[in-house]
């Protein structure tokens, strides 16, 4: 069993979100084995179980009369979101009774003005595996290729094709059209597709409103879709102040590259070192890894990029509280030309903070040039989330 670097508390109540497959459950599972009997599993995907607790939340309450329970597990609890009012009370009458809740979207709960429980519950992301998780069995090729979603670790390569296939699939059926999020699948299929192939890159609505025939404002909640079911996240443009950085168009990205490949059909394209495709899919997977890295070490960095009107760019740029801001240029080469990196230094010149500068690649030699560190990119994700 593969360990998750993960850290949830094993006493207070909490919110574990996390898109299918990520393994919630395992994880789940892996925490309490030692406690099986004081726990109430409550499976919502199950059809018995949503009918029961969906149609009367408060035979919650029935059931814990005079527990002998010390946890209470409810999984996809987004397909009944009125049971959180019950799991308020039942925290207030019992400080002592734990209450795990696992969810693989947060639309139904933020759109149904769920009970989130103020603070009552802890809150943490579960994501597909990190480099530091797989140690050895970790491959790079085969992470931009397939991704890391655990159930890809014992199939071979049709199979893993297969599985990514059917992955899609079943969220489009399952997480889309059987929870009612969207009126017609065609255009929102198209979309995703075209999402995909546009992964990381500077978001243009107009673009996709032109692409796949919706409107600006459709598009807008397509990809509010994407978040809010936990497919991916949003990387916004640089600016110290929170309201003008609203202002600039964010990047996203989906929350794993072997799902992305799957979306815009690609996963039975060749992905060769030292391309174009592999040095985009490389840069997408450092910003993955840095987005999960952040949340499960409970960093609080700030990820965002910077792109000035002359086309300048730094691909990841960190603020990290009390310590200097990071600026991070992503190359999938293993041998890195110094004079690659000029804008980089000129940036780091005007900055008006303090700042370290840094190239991340596959060279394993690390120098600093110019107060640019050039260092592998294990070694530098390690070194700026303190691994």
């Amino acid at each position: 069993m593969i360990y998750r670097i993960i850290n949830i508390s094993k006493n207070r109540s909490l919110f574990l979100f996390g898109a299918r497959g990520t393994g919630k459950s395992t994880l789940v599972k892996s925490i309490i084995h030692q406690s099986e009997e004081s726990t109430l599993w409550i499976d919502l995907l199950k059809e018995t179980d949503e009918e029961r607790y969906g149609r009367h939340p408060d035979l919650l309450s029935h059931d814990l009369l005079g527990t002998k329970y010390d946890r209470v597990v409810i999984d996809e609890v987004q397909k009944a979101p009125k049971l959180l009012d019950i799991v308020h009370l039942e925290i207030e009458k019992n400080k002592n009774l734990q209450f795990i809740l696992t969810g693989s979207s947060a639309r139904k709960l933020k759109r149904g003005g769920a009970n989130l429980l103020a603070g009552r519950a802890f809150t943490y992301s579960l994501f597909p595996f990190t480099f530091i998780e797989l140690g050895d069995d970790f491959n790079l090729l085969d992470a931009l290729k397939y991704g890391s979603l655990p159930g890809i670790y014992e199939l071979d390569g049709l199979e893993k094709i297969e599985f990514l296939r059917s992955y899609v699939r079943t969220y489009l059926k399952e997480e889309i059209q059987i929870e009612q999020l969207i009126r017609k699948l065609n255009p929102f299929k198209d979309f995703l597709e075209i999402a995909a192939q546009l992964n990381g890159e500077i978001l243009n609505y107009a673009k996709f409103s032109r692409d796949v025939g919706v409107d600006d404002k459709t598009i807008v909640n397509y990809f509010q879709i994407l978040e809010d079911t936990l497919l991916g996240f949003y990387l916004p443009a640089f600016h110290r102040s929170v309201r003008k950085r609203q202002l600039e168009s964010p990047k996203f990205y989906f929350f794993d590259l072997g799902v992305k490949r799957a979306l815009e059909r690609s996963l039975t394209i060749d992905l060769k070192p030292h391309s174009f495709a592999y040095g985009s899919a490389f840069e997408q997977f450092i910003i993955i890894e840095s987005y999960r890295l952040n949340e499960y070490f409970r960093k609080d960095y700030r990820l965002s990029y910077l792109k000035t009107k002359d086309g300048a760019e730094i691909d990841l740029v960190i603020l990290r509280p009390g310590l200097p801001d990071a600026l991070i240029e992503i190359k999938s080469f293993e041998r890195i030309k110094i004079d690659s990196i000029k804008h980089l230094k000129a940036f780091q010149k005007s900055w008006d903070q303090p700042c370290e500068c840094f190239v991340f690649s596959q060279d394993v030699n690390d120098s600093i040039v110019e107060e640019v560190h050039f260092i592998h990119w294990k070694k530098g994700l390690k070194l700026l989330f303190s691994i």
